[in-house]
């Protein structure tokens, strides 16, 4: 609809192109059309006047009386008017308010999705948690957000590959293993205490029973007594339990502690996904850049382009001279690659590969990363604007208005499979695109659980039921359906209501695909679930006369599609009693 207002405006502006009125320079590429945001003031409304009014030496309401009376005839409007400084409201007739109903019925799945001539070829990546546990309910809004973006954007027309990139080197993974080692040892009756700076999770415990279990090899030899560490800080506690492991072990061996490691973790963290519904097309490895001398040529790359520099033994980024608030290490004065190195070196594959758009999800405490890595891909020749950089606020749970306490390291977090076990998928998933992603999000437990209007998802998942339902009455009664009722007989309040929010869906669906926002898509199907329980209470309709039944069976119908596209498109199920 506001695609066709715009054809409308356009033609009526061009009228005036051509009669001199207006300067063809003064019309704006693309006439902006928006739903009205008021009642009384029509569906839909321009403010295009208030633009190009001074141009053209006119007064904005003048020019929008002009614009107005130059508008080609159309069915799908009831009438227009000139309001305030010069904005230009739009109402819809009847017909076409009635006239969606039939659209949706013909398109079913199809309706709301987008018709691009040259769509674009899209790499999403979101989650790639390091591999150093299970995930808990602090990146399930990544996970949710993340996956919900990914199905919008290929409704709206796209096509998406989610990706998720694995930190499979580097401190923390040295740290997993040696914790990971020690519970072992455990095992075997070995006196060796876990620090309190290693990872302490219960699962860490599981981790060294299946490698006792699965692993043929006798690791729980050991040859030197575990470090003193008792007076040391945290950080030097890790660092020397770290060589006492590598030590001990030997390359060979640790190397095949590191695999399996590696491997029960992101097996469960797929697993963890997967309880949510999410399956990434892709999982990278960090350490592929190194085997394949990615990260080696990225340095390079920068070095060539006399943007890197030796300072104190180590080799830095001139990333200030890009609007860095300083300059960043690449490679330490010990040799070793900085987890920048290998980012800028990962961007730079991404880059490379065949996609127009490149699309990070990161959490909000990634904020200051942002500007180096829009540094490094400029100093490296390549366009920063192929990349955006989406920050997710982690969600804070509740239980009983008591917020749960989050860390990874010390074990004490809630997982995001104990989260759906006790909400379920929907409930998770659609408290986890309710609010902006940059906004903090509290996600209260115990309404994410009730049946009750005031729990969003079950409010929407309800009207869907509830239009089944009548479905299922109406077999069980006997009633027959005519094939198409007449769509002309709904005229009523709540009907005209229920059928202007279907008219919208596929305006929202563009909108909360193009600027990222999957929280549109929820809050528009509470606002239909809304206009649809209202109309279900005060209008009949198994019992009333034939040719209204049949109108309002189709109503109804329409608004089951929209709701079952809409909850599709946020990965939510569409269930048909509750």
């Amino acid at each position: 609809m506001k695609s066709k207002i715009q054809e409308l405006l356009k033609q009526s502006v061009n009228a005036l192109v051509e009669a001199g009125t207006v300067s063809e320079a003064s019309v704006p590429a693309a006439i902006p059309v928006d739903s009205a945001r008021r009642a009384g003031q029509g569906d839909y409304a321009t403010g295009v006047a208030l633009s190009m009014a001074r141009p053209n030496g006119l007064k904005p309401a003048e020019l929008a009386s002009m614009i107005q009376d130059h508008l080609p005839a159309a069915d799908f409007l009831d009438k227009t008017e000139v309001a305030g400084p010069g904005f230009i409201n739009f109402f819809l007739s009847d017909i076409a308010l009635t006239d969606v109903v039939a659209e949706i019925l013909e398109k079913g799945n199809d309706y709301g999705a987008g018709d691009i001539d040259n769509p674009d070829r899209i790499l999403l990546e979101f989650v790639s948690a390091n591999p150093t546990g299970p995930l808990h309910v602090g990146h399930g809004r990544g996970v949710a957000f993340g996956d919900a973006l990914a199905r919008l954007l290929r409704v709206a027309g796209h096509h998406v590959d989610t990706e998720y990139y694995v930190n499979d080197l580097g401190r923390q993974m040295d740290i997993l293993c040696a914790s990971v080692w020690i519970r072992y040892l455990q095992l075997h009756d070995k006196d060796v205490t876990l620090p309190v700076g290693a990872y302490q999770g219960e699962y860490i415990m599981d981790c060294a029973k299946a490698f006792r279990e699965q692993v043929d090899a006798e690791f729980a030899n050991l040859e030197s007594d575990p470090p003193d560490v008792e007076n040391d800080d945290k950080d030097l506690v890790l660092t020397k339990l770290i060589s006492w492991c590598r030590q001990s072990l030997g390359n060979d061996d640790f190397n095949t502690l590191r695999r399996f490691v590696l491997t029960e973790m992101v097996e469960m963290i797929r697993d963890d996904l997967k309880i949510l519904g999410v399956v990434h097309d892709e999982w990278f490895f960090e350490s592929r850049l190194l085997e394949q001398g990615d990260v080696e040529h990225a340095v390079s790359q920068l070095q060539e382009q006399g943007f890197l520099y030796q300072s104190e033994g180590a080799t830095w980024f001139r990333s200030s001279e890009f609007g860095d608030e300083k300059d960043r290490v690449l490679v330490r004065s010990n040799g070793e690659l900085t987890y920048f190195a290998s980012d800028i070196a990962y961007h730079l594959d991404k880059l490379n590969r065949d996609y127009n758009y490149v699309i990070n999800i990161w959490g909000a405490d990634h904020h200051g990363y942002i500007a180096r890595m829009m540094a490094a891909l400029q100093a490296a020749g390549e366009d920063s604007n192929r990349l955006k950089i989406l920050l997710v606020q982690f969600a804070t749970l509740y239980r009983a208005s008591v917020k749960i306490p989050m860390s990874t390291r010390a074990g004490e977090f809630v997982t995001l499979r104990e989260l759906v076990e006790e909400t379920g998928k929907d409930a998770a998933r659609f408290f986890y695109v309710l609010r902006k992603s940059e906004q903090h999000l509290d996600f209260d437990l115990d309404l994410a659980k009730e049946e009750s209007s005031e729990n969003p998802v079950y409010y929407v998942q309800y009207a869907h039921a509830r239009i089944c339902s009548v479905f299922r009455q109406m077999s069980e009664r006997g009633i027959a359906r005519t094939e198409k009722g007449n769509l002309s007989l709904l005229a009523s309040e709540t009907e005209l209501g229920l059928t202007k929010s279907l008219v919208k869906y596929p305006e929202v669906i563009q909108n909360a695909a193009s600027s990222y926002e999957p929280h549109q898509v929820a809050y528009y199907l509470r606002d239909v679930a809304t206009e649809f329980h209202s109309f279900y209470n005060k209008e009949r309709i198994l019992d009333c006369e034939p040719s209204l039944r049949s109108a309002r069976l189709d109503l109804i119908d329409a608004v089951r599609q929209v709701l079952a596209n809409g909850l599709n498109a946020l990965g939510v199920s569409t269930p048909e009693s509750m």
